[in-house]
């Protein structure tokens, strides 16, 4: 009896995770009102994203810029990657590239960039050539041979979606807030990373980063969307905060350095367990100043 008891407790407890898993659900009156809040509900929360605090140019001690790869296999990065699949599940769940891609579609974020150091700006109409492939068949090819109109049968098209995003590259900057007397971190930019759309299906595609978005040109955007939180689906997270607080892990591939930013690879080649040890080297050496503040 006790065991039945505490099965009951366990399949109620799932309810009220899945009943509050999205917004304004208890007080919609049609399936439209799901997941959407009042401008009441919006004031009531004060939903932004907490503001940055000024930090001035004196007040830093120490900086480090580093850039890290998120693979998206591994299953502390899964909330970045899920869902995939759009078609059944409600629309308040989208993985991160739906809502960059969405967004910069929308005009919400203005600026997309060629490169981490945001210095060649690009359009949606800029980039398609590398989010879409367009290949006719050979018998669209003879069907045009003949002079006859290509048929839509004839046309293979392939797009990058989210399900072919295999990883994120961030850029950051390291500092030591001397007013403070801490390391702190702060994102300044995040590319979506797949493979080349011209040989995506081959069995080793190279990967590329389809563009850059400065960061803080995205916050807005990234605090709307949500994340899903595996611990409890009441308090969703959103992917500004997952993003800023660090819920994820990278590996560094690349710090600025006066051979100019040269990655990790360029000098470690062919040697993925030597590059690993080159990541973590780094990665200690930027949090080792903190440590080393404090030593006498």
């Amino acid at each position: 009896m006790k065991l039945k008891h505490i099965f009951i407790i366990g399949i109620c407890a799932l309810m009220v995770n899945t009943t509050f898993g999205q917004a304004n659900i208890l007080n919609a009156k049609s399936p439209e009102d799901i997941g959407v809040k009042t401008t009441a509900q919006k004031l009531l929360d004060n939903d932004k994203p907490l503001d940055y605090g000024y930090v001035d140019d004196r007040d830093i001690l120490y900086s480090r810029m580093a850039w890290e790869k998120v693979v998206l296999d591994e299953r502390v990065n899964f909330p970045m990657y899920y869902p995939i699949d759009t078609n059944n599940i409600g629309r308040n769940r989208r993985s991160l590239f739906d809502v960059l891609m969405a967004a910069v579609k929308d005009g919400d974020i203005p600026n997309i960039y060629d490169d981490s150091y945001f210095t060649a700006k690009r359009t949606l109409k800029d980039i398609e050539a590398a989010l879409v492939r367009v290949d006719t068949t050979e018998l669209g090819i003879e069907q045009l041979n003949a002079g006859e109109e290509l048929s839509a049968e004839y046309i293979n098209r392939r797009d990058i979606t989210a399900a072919d995003i295999m990883e994120y590259h961030i850029k950051g900057l390291w500092y030591f807030d001397k007013r403070h007397g801490e390391l702190k971190y702060r994102l300044l930019g995040i590319a979506p990373v797949a493979p080349d759309v011209n040989f995506i299906d081959s069995d080793e595609p190279d990967l590329v980063p389809l563009f850059w978005v400065f960061f803080p040109d995205a916050r807005e955007v990234l605090h709307e969307a949500k994340a899903f939180n595996n611990e409890n689906s009441a308090v969703p997270i959103t992917f500004d905060h997952l993003l800023n607080s660090r819920r994820f892990n990278g590996y560094i591939f690349r710090e600025e350095n006066v051979q100019g930013d040269r990655t990790i690879t360029e000098y470690i080649s062919d040697n993925a367990l030597m590059q690993l040890l080159e990541s973590n080297r780094v990665k200690e050496k930027i949090r080792d100043f903190e440590q080393d503040m404090w030593s006498y």
